[in-house]
């Protein structure tokens, strides 16, 4: 039905808004531990931010956010396991 189809999308946006601003908000948090010198907390907080927003990508289908996000999950696994 066509007025299933709305609410779907509406739910669905409301998702995308959620994670995209949570995500944001801990890599936020992920800045702030960094500039405090909360080592390891910061990657844990950029790894939780970094995950939400390659989300938002898969839900978006935007090449270019899953790209950096990507690129950058990819830099800091390697980092983590590194040390």
């Amino acid at each position: 039905m066509p007025s299933e189809a709305v609410v779907i999308g509406l739910s669905r946006d409301r998702f995308v808004f959620a994670v995209k601003w949570g995500a944001s908000a801990v890599q936020i948090m992920g800045y702030t531990a960094t500039g405090f010198g909360w080592t390891p907390w910061n990657l844990y907080l950029f790894l939780v931010g970094v995950i939400g927003w390659f989300a938002v990508r898969a839900l978006w289908n935007d090449k270019a956010l899953m790209l950096v996000h990507l690129v950058a999950l990819g830099a800091m696994i390697a980092g983590m396991t590194s040390g």
